[in-house]
């Protein structure tokens, strides 16, 4: 009798799933509260309404 380990495939990507939702969640709290600075506070960064407001408009998948 021969013993075989058996690996999980639906699971060992789960660390590298777990990460990229973690990073997509951060990335859409970033742009929402990119969205919710005032004009002057995006100035202080170097940033205009225009393009805070494309930046907080894509979606949470585009990096």
């Amino acid at each position: 009798m021969s013993s075989m380990s058996l690996a999980r495939p639906a699971f060992r990507h789960l660390p590298t799933l777990r990460a990229r939702v973690s990073a997509w969640l951060n990335l859409r709290r970033s742009r929402a509260a990119l969205a919710r600075l005032d004009d002057h506070l995006l100035a202080d960064i170097g940033l205009d309404r225009a393009y805070a407001d494309r930046e907080a408009s894509r979606p949470f998948w585009h990096v």
